[in-house]
């Protein structure tokens, strides 16, 4: 039967629970706030304004992590030759989405985007289309869930071969008790020499006050706790892997434009040797 806007069965007297619950903000739908989107509620748009009041910064910075993903996933198939990507935390999709990148320079590139959230589900099978040479694939699942993810992704994926992994504006949601280093080296693990880790994350050590903020804000409305981390932390992310040229920096100035003003974001490209 078909399901209302709210999550709930639109059949009259049907008293079955919602999929999710709306009153609550979820930072996916908080982030299509932030690009101007249309898939979120009020609770989702409330905490998003407030955010910018604390923040105002934070819509450049939406847009330059969604700029930097365009850019690293082309360098990752027009100058590293990667086919193959799994990107974990896909969001509500936007515009210049993974494989759209992808299979525009390399149209027999093959996507597997991974979320737990049902509406962020709902909009990519129904949005995210591959081109007819290559394939995209949808994994509900928990970046914590390494074994599912990686699992589910061999349908669609040859984890013997080079794979990107896209952790952009994820990692944030997983608590230091999770060990989220420890998450990122299962993946990466998995996969062969020759494959690449994308890591975009909220920077604790830019703009330091308005993000402390931001995070109290976030904090206080979300079921799931956010943790910003400065650039040591997440360069220990990347763990033994090779950064690649420009190394970890802003998202603005990871190969962009000379004198691009840093953002409050870090973002970073590496290699597995």
């Amino acid at each position: 039967m078909p399901a209302g806007r709210d999550g709930e069965s639109a059949q009259a007297g049907d008293r079955s629970p919602p999929l999710f619950d709306t009153s609550v903000a979820h930072i996916a739908r908080v982030y299509d706030c932030w690009l101007g989107g249309k898939d979120n509620f009020a609770a989702d748009r409330d905490l998003a304004e407030r955010y910018i009041a604390a923040d105002p910064a934070v819509i450049p910075g939406v847009r330059a992590n969604r700029a930097f993903l365009g850019r690293a996933v082309h360098f990752l198939v027009t100058d590293a030759g990667v086919r193959q990507f799994i990107d974990i935390g896909t969001g509500i999709p936007t515009a210049s989405n993974t494989h759209e990148v992808a299979q525009g320079a390399a149209p027999t590139s093959r996507v597997v985007y991974v979320d737990n959230d049902p509406i962020v589900l709902a909009h990519a099978r129904a949005l995210l289309t591959s081109d007819p040479a290559g394939a995209t694939d949808y994994i509900d699942a928990d970046l914590r869930d390494t074994q599912t993810i990686l699992a589910q992704a061999a349908r669609t994926l040859d984890l013997t071969r080079p794979v990107a992994v896209m952790l952009v504006g994820v990692l944030h949601c997983i608590p230091d008790d999770d060990d989220p280093p420890g998450i990122v080296a299962r993946l990466m693990d998995a996969v062969p020499p020759g494959s690449y880790l994308v890591i975009s994350h909220p920077a604790a050590d830019i703009q330091a006050e308005a993000m402390a903020a931001g995070s109290a804000l976030l904090n206080e409305a979300l079921a799931a706790p956010v943790t910003f981390r400065n650039r040591g932390q997440v360069a220990r992310l990347f763990g033994r892997l090779d950064l690649v040229e420009p190394g970890l920096v802003s998202t603005s100035q990871w190969r962009s434009s000379a004198g691009a003003k840093p953002l409050n974001v870090w973002a970073g490209v590496a290699r597995k040797t």
